[in-house]
């Protein structure tokens, strides 16, 4: 005799697995969209932080110290020194290291 084949409502495994299959895919569903939510928001703030950025003015630049010029070798007179001092000073302005009103500013001191 052939099994009797029930008919109408399906049985407990029946339902079980339908509840299975239909929270599997609105979990599933639900996943894809908070990724898809996640990913946009995160494109968002990228973007807003590149225009940021761009729209953000350039920090300003400091000039670098001037060195302060070497200690003269000594010298046996007073105007060899002032003159090693004054060249010392002309090859610092020479090398960019002092600009033209530094220079000038130096050696009105050193002449007094």
């Amino acid at each position: 005799m052939a099994p009797l084949r029930r008919m109408g409502r399906p049985g407990l495994l029946g339902t079980a697995a339908r509840t299975a299959v239909i929270a599997g895919t609105a979990q599933a569903t639900a996943g894809a969209v908070s990724r898809r939510q996640a990913n946009r928001a995160r494109q968002q703030y990228e973007a807003q932080q590149y225009e940021a950025a761009q729209q953000a003015p350039s920090p300003p630049s400091v000039p670098p110290q001037p060195a302060a010029p070497a200690a003269p070798a000594p010298a046996v007179g007073a105007n060899d020194a002032l003159l090693s001092q004054l060249a010392q000073l002309g090859e610092l302005r020479g090398k960019g290291v002092l600009t033209d009103a530094e220079f000038a500013a130096a050696k009105a001191k050193l002449l007094g």
